[in-house]
């Protein structure tokens, strides 16, 4: 699959899952981002603005198998991984697959449960598999996760350790919509007769597969990735900052940097592609110090800090240098023929 049709098969995604949530585009597209970018989102606001709806109209576009735990106090790691369960007929245990064996899980409300449960989905999201009393089985590929949270002030929630939130590539906000968008939802609950707008799938999961490799082939400029590099490291010089960004924290934002320009139908990544996804890549990854946070700070301002402090380099487009090496060699080509004339 080529940079444009890859472009343009994204278009066609955002479109139609456009059709069904009422969310900014932008949003959408960090969604789509992450998915290309095989890595898992996490998408943070108050309840009834979307969450569950986008991801399973993100599940149906891409036309992957879905499954939903909703989270709560009580909730076993087994019910997440599966368990072995006695069959009386062989006499023998059985793996029976609990629901993280799907393409694309819905974590919804992850953070109501305790750490100990939410701490289940950590070898699944960062080595594809399950491990069940010593017995390791994959997960389907291609796998992510969309893991909905409450803002931790609300009552009944517990925070996400810190090797829970490095798992997500982006961490996302919806935000409440605007007049218009909020009307529309109504308008739309007006002329239909069941609760949730349906999605028809835009591809299959072979395509999904094509998709999230595009972007291992984008080119980056050394200058960006010194700047990625630079990024990350910066984070960890701020004094407001305790814990900053981890390699494969710096790892993700180079990787979403690239998908990001896949989305663009572009095979070259540019600063803009790094400055786009570099707040919803860092910012949940970054622990503030007790002073700072007592001071009101918080993370957003401190990657906004960052990027204000780290020099953008100036790169040309990838593009330009190979129309200029192919008009050299084809320079050369014409040169060793009038050579050969001679």
């Amino acid at each position: 699959m080529d940079y444009d049709e890859a472009g343009a098969t994204c278009q066609r995604i955002l479109d139609a899952v456009g059709e069904a949530v009422i969310a900014d585009e932008r949003f959408l597209e960090s969604v789509l981002t992450g998915v290309l970018a095989q890595g898992h989102v996490l998408l943070e606001d108050v309840p009834g603005t979307g969450k569950t709806l986008t991801a399973r109209s993100f599940a149906s576009a891409l036309n992957l198998s879905f499954s939903r735990i909703q989270f709560t106090p009580d909730l076993l790691p087994s019910d997440i991984t599966g368990s072995n369960v006695y069959n009386e007929g062989t006499g023998e245990f059985e793996f029976v697959p609990g629901p993280v064996f799907s393409n694309l899980l819905l974590a919804d409300e992850i953070n109501r449960a305790p750490p100990k449960t939410q701490a289940a989905l950590l070898e699944a999201m960062g080595e594809g598999q399950v491990t069940v009393d010593g017995e390791t089985t994959e997960l389907p590929s291609p796998f992510f996760v969309i893991a909905t949270q409450n803002p931790i002030e609300q009552e009944g929630t517990f925070g996400l350790p810190e090797a829970q939130r490095d798992r997500f590539v982006f961490k996302l906000a919806m935000g409440y919509p605007e007049f218009d968008d909020e009307r529309t939802l109504i308008d739309r609950r007006a002329d239909r007769t069941s609760q949730s707008p349906s999605v028809e799938a835009v591809v299959d999961r072979e395509t999904v597969a094509e998709l999230q490799s595009v972007p291992e082939t984008v080119s980056v400029d050394g200058k960006l990735r010194d700047y990625v590099v630079e990024l990350g490291r910066a984070t960890r010089e701020d004094d407001r900052v305790e814990v900053g960004v981890s390699p494969r924290g710096v790892q993700r934002l180079f990787e979403a940097a690239r998908a990001a320009a896949v989305i663009d139908g572009r095979a070259y990544v540019v600063p803009d592609d790094v400055r786009r996804v570099v707040y919803p890549t860092f910012a949940h990854r970054l622990v503030l110090t007790t002073e700072a946070s007592v001071r009101g700070a918080d993370p957003a301002t401190v990657v906004a800090d960052v990027l204000d402090s780290v020099a953008v380099p100036a790169v040309e487009e990838s593009g330009a240098e190979d129309r200029r090496a192919r008009d050299s060699a084809e320079r050369g080509d014409q040169q060793d023929e009038r050579g050969d004339g001679r």
